[in-house]
């Protein structure tokens, strides 16, 4: 009686998912599953009652990102977000009778550079296939993609993440790629439901996408959010890809499935078009932890594609996962196998070098990758791992990081602080880009000189740092002279103030004298308060030592 059961559980959820969605402010009784970010290396995940070991979760992802180029894959129109709908169209985008794809060179270059940046094995030869399905925003009834023999197979991302029980230590780990293949992109199909209509825009219609097809080596959210967000990094890195995930140019299918260690990998749910590391994160997690439960209850786990709701933080059903057979693959009729060479030497007699993808001239053109950055940042200038992924992830920020260092005789490890606190922390108050701070490296050099040379304190530096953000143009020596915020300077001001709050606060006075020298932080704090943070703190300090000693 387990499965009959299972499955009115099952349309008891689904009924209630229906009427929240028909009635948002009905109160209805369902259990709800948490979709907190799973910590993979800091809490133990939910051991079963009833079973004897642990169901662990398997992630595998695809994922789509669009090549930067003018034009798209099989045809000249051009490459915008947000045109006017249908505006970007050509006959071939449009399936007109009689129309042929003509291969983006652009396109092609764009893989071979982000599978050599991912240690893929660059086929020599690769060919273009026709799969087959029906809707609306795909009018041939087909895509053209490469799935039998892809441009680049057999590589790998590496990828760091926080780990350890304070989540202090950076663990590293590697995710396997399957392939790399071309392929083009679908319309946009626009759903008007007040009027009960579909309306569609082929704008996105044949724009060239790279998919990544990656093993099923990573075990949580968490994982696959890190191993994203550094495939975010390299292709922007390399220019092959955007990456703004928010207008679509980097989408992520998650392939998720549970099983116990040691036992076959169990039957996967596709949760489909996730536009948000946070929400892959959270989307993964939560199918992990659905199919637990379907598990532990005697249920069974459907293969399926799912879609995650951003506003329930749960995953819901689609439509069963077609098979392969659904798709009829079949060799594209209109493209010729594409070739690539290795280097000029290997170029066939009277093939222009300038219309051949050569592996050696891309491979030659290949940036520093965030991964060496990273390792150049912790060996050059000491700074932690940890800054160093700060610094990395954030656009601009390496290059404002190294311009501060070049002004400024302040030690690296000094200037980070500035740099990932202060600085970072503003502009992401006010969400704004480093390109955007009101602050330039070198008006921070010059407040951080100036603390550097005793002249301020470190407490008046960030209160001149937030006046120079609200006072853009006015430099820090010019508010330092403004509101009179330079150290003081005179030791018989000082002694007489350090005197001063010495005499009000006896039982202080006393407690330091009875071996609790933490109590004179407290007096330091007094004194600072009657100076407006102008007093030297290794000057107060002595004085105060002297006095209560």
């Amino acid at each position: 009686m387990a499965a009959p059961s299972v499955a009115a559980s099952e349309l008891l959820h689904n009924i209630n998912k229906q009427i929240s969605v028909l009635y948002p402010k009905a109160s209805y009784a369902i259990r709800r599953i948490s979709t907190s970010s799973s910590r993979c290396y800091s809490q133990p995940q939910r051991r079963a009652k009833s079973a004897p070991q642990q169901l662990v979760g398997v992630v595998g992802l695809e994922i789509h990102a669009q090549i930067n180029s003018n034009t798209k894959l099989f045809s000249g129109s051009q490459v915008r977000f947000s045109a006017p709908p249908n505006s970007l169209v050509s006959f071939f985008d449009a399936s007109l009778p009689g129309t042929l794809p003509v291969l983006n060179k652009r396109c092609v270059e764009a893989a071979v550079m982000t599978g050599l940046a991912l240690n893929c094995t660059i086929n020599k030869k690769s060919v273009f296939d026709r799969k087959h399905y029906f809707y609306a925003d795909l009018p041939a009834g087909y895509q053209i993609t490469q799935q039998r023999q892809p441009i680049a197979i057999d590589g790998t991302l590496t990828y760091s993440l926080l780990g350890g029980k304070k989540r202090n230590q950076m663990i590293r780990k590697t995710a396997n790629i399957k392939q790399i293949q071309l392929e083009q992109d679908s319309g946009k199909s626009l759903h008007d439901e007040l009027r009960s209509q579909t309306l569609i825009d082929l704008n996105r219609a044949g724009v060239g996408l790279m998919e990544l097809v990656m093993e099923p080596d990573m075990s949580c959210g968490e994982e696959a959010a890190a191993a994203v967000r550094e495939l975010q990094l390299i292709l922007q890195a390399l220019g092959t890809c955007q990456g703004n995930m928010s207008e679509g140019q980097l989408r992520v299918d998650a392939n998720v499935s549970v099983h116990k260690p040691g036992e076959p990998l169990g039957i996967r749910a596709e949760v489909k078009n996730i536009n948000s590391v946070r929400y892959l994160a959270r989307a993964i997690d939560y199918e992990i932890q659905r199919q637990i439960d379907v598990l532990q209850r005697g249920g069974t786990v459907q293969n399926e594609t799912r879609a995650y709701d951003s506003k329930s933080g749960e995953t819901i059903p689609m439509r069963d996962k077609e098979g392969l057979q659904d798709y009829r693959f079949m060799p594209e009729p209109n493209l010729p196998p594409l070739i690539v060479y290795e280097d000029n030497a290997s170029l066939p007699t009277g093939v222009d070098a300038s219309q051949a993808v050569v592996v050696q001239k891309i491979r030659g053109r290949l940036p520093e990758l965030p991964s060496v950055k990273r390792d150049r940042l912790v060996q050059t200038y000491g700074i932690l791992p940890e800054h160093s992924f700060t610094l990395v992830n954030e656009d601009g920020l390496v290059e404002y990081f190294e311009a501060v260092l070049k002004a400024t005789n302040k030690e690296p490890r000094k200037v980070i602080g500035w740099v990932t606190n202060e600085l970072l922390g503003h502009l992401k108050q006010k969400d704004m880009s480093v390109n955007q701070s009101p602050v330039s490296p070198s008006a921070l050099s010059e407040l951080l000189e100036l603390m550097e040379t005793g002249h301020i304190s470190s407490s008046v530096a960030k209160q001149v740092f937030q006046e120079m953000w609200v006072s853009s143009g006015k430099t820090a020596s010019q508010i330092i002279h403004e509101q009179d915020l330079g150290l003081v300077s005179d030791t018989s001001q000082l002694q007489s103030i350090c005197q001063k709050v010495v005499d009000s606060h006896p039982d202080e006075v006393q407690a330091i004298r009875n071996g609790n020298k933490k109590v004179l932080n407290k007096l330091m704090g007094l004194v600072q308060k009657e100076t407006k943070g102008r007093a030297d703190p290794v000057l107060v300090r002595k004085m105060l030592q002297e006095k209560t000693s």
